[in-house]
């Protein structure tokens, strides 16, 4: 990470690339961190509803170069149910996992998103809006950072395209996707394990391999990419 960015630099591109599911697994875990120590992964966002949270919590402390955020989650892989119409339980479960996140990292988040985009949907956006405000960090796609989801490799239900995870692909995607000003670019890097069954596993393993291939470290420093985190972010804001 750049000790210093100039904030007049509007011309700078500034790209975070954040993994979700971190605390899923310990397979999801294991991913993370590789991507983050030998690939261009800079922030990830906790689910501290997963299984193996603590021994997410535990590898974190020795890597403060890796932003954490919170990955809201009402939902998990199994589709549990829960009413996202009732704005009050929402409100109590979101603040609930929040306590829980600053519990466990003794620390608040560095931004805050959610599994499945569920804090995206028409009827939450202007809550979490509001619910996330007071923290002064950004929510993803809420304009402060510019969001990209475009790498990923199950745009239909269950219909995998690893064409959409590959290394040309994700090179395209920074050439036509990385503008001036900071851009989040998410992904779902992970090693199957015991502990996770999901109808996206395989595919983590795919994105993984791409997140460390060389092809997208020559690209970033080909289009002259800042590669920064959330950290960097709240500090470029001050």
């Amino acid at each position: 990470m750049e000790a210093a960015i100039n904030r007049e630099s509007g011309s700078d591109r500034f790209v975070i690339f954040n993994a979700d599911d971190l605390g899923a697994s310990t397979g999801i875990n294991r991913g993370i961190l590789e991507c983050h120590r030998e690939g261009v992964v800079t922030s990830a966002s906790l689910m501290v509803t997963g299984r193996a949270v603590q021994e997410a919590v535990s590898l974190c402390r020795d890597l403060p170069s890796l932003s954490v955020g919170l990955h809201f989650d009402v939902c998990g892989e199994d589709e549990r149910k829960f009413d996202l119409n009732d704005f009050q339980a929402v409100r109590a479960e979101f603040h609930g996992q929040l306590d829980q996140f600053h519990s466990l990292m003794e620390r608040m988040p560095t931004h805050v998103d959610s599994h499945r985009h569920v804090h995206r949907l028409k009827n939450l956006m202007p809550l979490f809006r509001e619910w996330v405000s007071p923290l002064g960090i950004p929510l993803r796609d809420d304009g402060a950072v510019r969001f990209v989801g475009g790498f990923y490799a199950q745009w239909e239900w269950q219909v995998t395209d690893l064409e959409y995870v590959s290394p040309p692909f994700l090179q395209k995607l920074l050439q036509d996707e990385a503008t001036p000003g900071w851009t989040e670019f998410s992904c779902h890097p992970g090693y199957a394990s015991w502990d996770f069954s999901s109808v996206y596993l395989g595919e983590r393993e795919t994105e993984l391999q791409t997140l460390k291939d060389r092809r997208i470290r020559q690209k970033i420093e080909e289009l002259d990419i800042r590669l920064v985190n959330y950290q960097d972010y709240r500090a470029w804001m001050k």
